[in-house]
């Protein structure tokens, strides 16, 4: 089905459990308002309507097995945005009173109807006490409108859940409308970036025991959920999968992340420790608090860089400063330990991590510096297609001789490329290529 069929499509089944909605609401009104002494209309249920077509809306109601109270919500937290006219009616006023009617709930802004639980419970049953009490459940922590992140976050000060408004997160909202979730916006809010690579793993030149253990991650990707799930393991096992990539830099751990979620079809977040790291007391757990939120069963990837800064070792207790340091880190070890998804912390020293993480770390995977026949094939390999190697260059040679990391390489071919460029040339010499190299090794302050 194409962009534009599909797109027709999830717009059909929207207008008829629309349509539906507005059944419910007429009916619910109806009834209310019967006249005194007069039959009022039926109150039964009105069933919802069967939606055959497979479609982003459909989907989210398959996934989830939503029933009849979970679909009523999602559909009424819809309307304001598909056709809001179908709310105006919840804006009659109480004549005795001159005011809105209290138990229609709803927040009214700019003149639009948003819709709260109470109004879902309005639109239930007529917001008996019976289902004011069920319908609490529906905003628990526990429940899967809270849990996945369905709704957006109730404003700050409300505490009745009831209260709270029936508004789709940014996320689901995408999903259900458009057919691809929306990424979140990078801030303060949601310190964690999304990274991709168009590169692939014919790209990325790993020792061959790296690469095994790599495979041992996507194994679990792949399968965990039946393990858990259909083989009973879930009260045995911890949820989701903590992993330690540790070596020198620029030898592809950062890269590896990424090729894990392109393989997987998951998104990987790299947290941006300046925007989660604060000097601030307990600043850092609610900034970090935040990710692994919005993060738990999404099937993310979250990826730590220089993961020292935040999961290193505790220090001895000599004063307040270092209570509430080691404070954090546990709280940080908490965390990590409960998240259901995938998180790849990545150092240089294995050392460096605290040994209280190190021991819970289901994967360590070592990222050694390449041995001269990896070296060989990351410069083969790194040179654009375009250009033509000068005769005098050497890989084999040069691969021996100089023990660079695959990021090292990939800076001396770039200086040698733009070296080419600058002359108008398409042939890389072997004097730029040398020359690159001692830029490498001076950085490194390594002897030339």
């Amino acid at each position: 089905m194409s962009g534009g069929d599909l797109l027709a499509a999830n717009a059909a089944s929207l207008e008829v459990e629309l349509d539906w909605l507005a059944a419910l609401i007429n009916a619910r009104f109806a009834a209310y308002f019967a006249p005194e002494g007069e039959a009022a209309p039926s109150d039964a249920l009105i069933e919802p309507p069967a939606l055959d077509a497979l479609t982003p809306y459909t989907r989210m109601l398959r996934f989830y097995d939503f029933g009849y109270v979970e679909r009523v919500a999602i559909i009424l937290a819809l309307a304001p945005i598909l056709r809001p006219q179908l709310l105006d009616v919840f804006h009659t006023r109480n004549s005795l009173f001159d005011r809105p009617f209290t138990e229609f709930g709803g927040r009214r802004t700019d003149g639009a109807f948003v819709p709260t639980g109470e109004t879902l419970a309005f639109v239930l049953d007529g917001a008996t006490v019976e289902s004011r009490l069920r319908l609490r459940q529906l905003f628990g922590p526990t429940h899967v409108f809270r849990a996945h992140q369905l709704l957006a976050p109730a404003p700050a000060g409300i505490r009745d859940p009831l209260k709270t408004p029936l508004v789709l997160s940014e996320e689901i909202s995408s999903l259900v409308l458009l057919g691809e979730p929306r990424r979140p916006n990078f801030g303060a809010d949601f310190p964690a970036q999304y990274i991709s690579t168009t590169l692939t793993w014919d790209d990325l030149v790993l020792h061959p025991g790296t690469r095994r253990q790599l495979d041992e991650i996507l194994a679990w990707m792949e399968h965990g959920d039946t393990l858990l799930g259909d083989w009973g393991m879930a009260g045995r096992l911890r949820p989701g999968l903590r992993c330690l990539f540790y070596g020198p830099p620029g030898t592809g751990k950062s890269m590896t992340a990424c090729l894990l979620g392109a393989a997987a079809g998951r998104d990987v977040y790299k947290i941006d420790l300046s925007l989660v790291v604060s000097k601030y007391i307990g600043e850092t757990e609610k900034n970090l608090g935040r990710v692994f939120e919005q993060a738990e069963n999404k099937d993310w990837i979250l990826f730590f860089d220089e993961a020292d800064a935040l999961f290193g070792k505790r220090s001895d207790t000599r004063d307040a400063h270092d209570r509430y340091a080691n404070q954090e880190t546990a709280f940080l070890l908490q965390r990590l330990e409960t998240f259901n998804g995938v998180a790849i912390l990545a150092s240089n020293l294995r050392d460096n991590i605290d040994a209280a993480f190190a021991r819970r770390f289901e994967s360590v995977i070592y990222f050694p510096v390449p041995r001269p026949e990896e070296r060989r094939l990351l410069w083969e390999r790194g040179f654009p297609a375009a250009a033509a190697l000068d005769e005098g260059l050497d890989l084999d040679s040069i691969a021996q001789q100089h023990p660079l990391s695959g990021g090292s390489i990939m800076n001396v071919i770039r200086y040698a490329s733009m070296e080419a460029l600058r002359r108008g040339e398409r042939q890389i010499r072997a004097d730029d290529v040398r020359a690159g190299i001692r830029r490498e090794l001076s950085k490194e302050r390594k002897a030339v």
